[in-house]
């Protein structure tokens, strides 16, 4: 035993200690065979996709939604427009799409969800659990918005349009179904889309300082319609909502299309895509709008939500993840960018109606007001059957918010279905289905609108950028960049380039690290439409919401580091941290396949390395040559 731990301790002199090679050691190589297969349990099957296609509508489903739609132009909107776009892109191409790329690589490769796929590092389980605890809060909220396409949808077969025409106790508004002359009104204008929205359909409060009332009738009547169609989408796993994302992807498209058409040829269109396009120089100093750039990348890519771990663990173990990857992220752009030249296209055309000069005039609210005002505008302007754009394009908003929807319930479902693999999935979903509904119930309030703001900024940006910054440490500097690239390797056949290996160790880390603490640092008590401050009882909790989710992260390290205690301080945390021996393929046969491929990368890396330099160089730049067989 004594040679053998003098022969270990020399073997490690030259091997890089971020590669955990206990499952390759060398020197108890049968010993740890017979070990490696009692602990490689039999696992309950997990469903899979029909086909490759499922996963790519399924994911486009879930990336292109009402984030890109709802959220982007409202974000760009407050962040100046075209000032927004430069940083927008730069972190959607060293952040978005690392990121994504990176989780559909570890839900494929290990068959796992959010919380499970964390065996590659015990101690970071919390992370996993982090972001569950993230996609209820967003999935309680976004539903909320699905109800209000739902309730558009049901309005929009009146004629004229409910919002087209002003209510007569509605002082200074506008027609939004026709030109008006407006020397003839006195005041400050508003758009009777815009009065009909606060007005008759949210019937919102002037705050939530005396309560945020009780839930209204027809919008719970809404929300319950929408947790119906998710839960049967759900209710038979993939199976069902793999059929599902076809029409959830591919239809919205052609509403879009048609929408934008319109929009541009809107008199006055031109001046609000000048806004949206001419970027502001000072503004893109400003480190709010790279925050702001970053936690839109993260809830339109729908990136540590635990959406694409959990979607891409029903893939086949050798599908072509990097492939899709681009095309959700390059598609995802490309709609963003499409929805806000619609969008500014319709704010330019209010501003020419409403006769201003400044397009930020337009609409002084914020939240869901973009997406309920401005479309709805231009569609009562439509001197073609305006209750056909009107049905088409709700219709189209509904779609997007469901197909987003199913992916986060669908995350929590995993989570709890791993756990409790007895309970079939169909209880296990309606139970998941009418809690979150219960809870959902305060966004329909009078007040609801308050409420949403605060768990979007709290629960639903903040918290995300922490986990993904917890993700990339634990990956990429305890699990190691190298041996993610070498399981790459060994999946899909082709060695990791430059680019991600220096985004992945390097550029995501710190960029998201430097804003996470300038927000931490500067961050400012948030206004409701800029003006409206709410009670102190709301940050508080705002706040809880937020600290809750991170405080998971150091708590099962604490944990992790109590189970694997040992008589020695430093052994305890490399067991804690060090990957179990479990993690890896799920197939028996790929996964001493995958193993045996380890050990040879290991044997030829000891002999490449000169010294530490040169180690983190070849990492860095294009990794250690591999010559082993990929998966079959």
């Amino acid at each position: 035993m004594a040679d053998s731990k003098k022969t270990t301790e020399k073997n490690e002199e030259r091997v890089n200690i971020a590669f955990d090679a206990s499952p390759e050691n060398m020197n108890d190589l049968q010993e740890k065979s017979k070990s490696d297969k009692n602990t490689k349990k039999p696992v309950h099957e997990r469903p899979t996709w029909g086909n490759q296609i499922e996963f790519l509508m399924s994911c486009i489903s879930t990336s292109v939604g009402l984030g890109n739609v709802w959220r982007f132009p409202f974000v760009a909107y407050e962040n100046g427009g075209g000032a927004f776009l430069i940083p927008y892109i730069i972190v959607l191409i060293v952040i978005g799409k690392p990121m994504y790329y990176l989780e559909t690589v570890l839900g494929q490769f290990s068959n796992s969800n959010c919380v499970k796929v964390w065996a590659l590092s015990p101690a970071m389980k919390g992370t996993g659990y982090a972001q569950a605890l993230g996609a209820m809060y967003l999935v309680s909220y976004y539903v909320s918005i699905i109800a209000l396409c739902f309730y558009y949808l049901a309005m929009s077969f009146q004629d004229p349009l409910p919002w087209a025409i002003c209510n007569p106790n509605w002082r200074d508004c506008v027609p939004s179904g026709e030109s008006v002359n407006m020397s003839a009104i006195e005041g400050s204008p508003s758009s009777s889309a815009e009065l009909y929205f606060t007005k008759t359909v949210l019937r919102r409060s002037d705050g939530i300082h005396d309560g945020i009332g009780v839930p209204l009738w027809d919008l719970t009547l809404c929300l319950l319609i929408s947790w119906i169609i998710i839960f049967l989408i759900v209710a038979r796993s993939v199976k069902s909502s793999g059929k599902a994302a076809y029409f959830l992807a591919l239809f919205p498209y052609v509403v879009m299309l048609v929408l934008l058409i319109r929009a541009v040829t809107l008199p006055g269109a031109v001046n609000g895509i000048l806004f949206f396009v001419t970027p502001v120089w000072s503004k893109i100093l400003e480190v709010r709008v790279w925050y702001a750039a970053v936690t839109q990348v993260f809830f339109s890519l729908s990136v540590c939500s635990g959406t694409l771990i959990m979607f891409s663990s029903y893939n086949g173990f050798k599908q072509n993840v990097y492939r899709d990857s681009m095309i959700v992220t390059t598609l995802d752009t490309f709609t963003s960018l499409m929805s806000g030249i619609t969008i500014f296209g319709i704010l330019g055309n209010l501003a020419y109606e409403l006769g201003y000069d400044d397009i930020t005039k337009v609409i002084g609210s914020g939240g869901t007001s973009l997406a309920f005002v401005s479309y709805p505008d231009a569609i009562a302007k439509s001197p073609v059957v305006p209750q056909l754009f009107s049905v088409l394009f709700f219709l189209m908003m509904a779609t997007l918010g469901i197909g987003s929807g199913v992916a986060l319930l669908s995350v929590i479902n995993s989570v709890l279905l791993d756990a409790f693999p007895r309970v079939p999935t169909h209880f296990m979903s309606a139970g998941v289905c009418i809690s979150i509904f219960l809870m959902g119930l305060v966004y329909v309030t009078p007040g609801g609108q308050y409420v949403l703001e605060i768990v979007d900024h709290y629960g639903g940006t903040f918290m995300r950028l922490f986990s993904a910054i917890a993700e990339t440490i634990a990956i990429f500097w305890i699990y190691g960049l190298e041996n993610l690239c070498l399981d790459i390797q060994y999946m899909l056949g082709f060695k990791t380039s430059f680019f991600w290996r220096v985004c992945w160790a390097i550029v995501t880390p710190l960029l998201m690290t430097t804003v996470f603490f300038y927000a931490m640092i500067t961050s400012e008590r948030i206004l409701f439409g800029k003006t409206y401050e709410y009670p102190e009882e709301a940050y508080i909790a705002g706040q809880v919401l937020q600290y809750v989710g991170m405080a998971l992260v150091p708590l099962f390290i604490a944990l992790a580091l109590w189970k694997y205690k040992t008589g020695h301080i430093i052994e305890t945390i490399k067991s804690a941290f060090r990957k179990k021996t479990s993690y890896g393929p799920t197939d028996p046969v790929r996964f001493e396949e995958w193993k045996a491929f380890r050990r040879q990368a290991k044997e030829e890396r000891v002999y490449q390395r000169k010294n530490w330099f040169h180690h983190i160089c070849i990492t860095l730049f294009k990794g250690y040559k591999a010559t082993g067989n990929s998966a079959k």
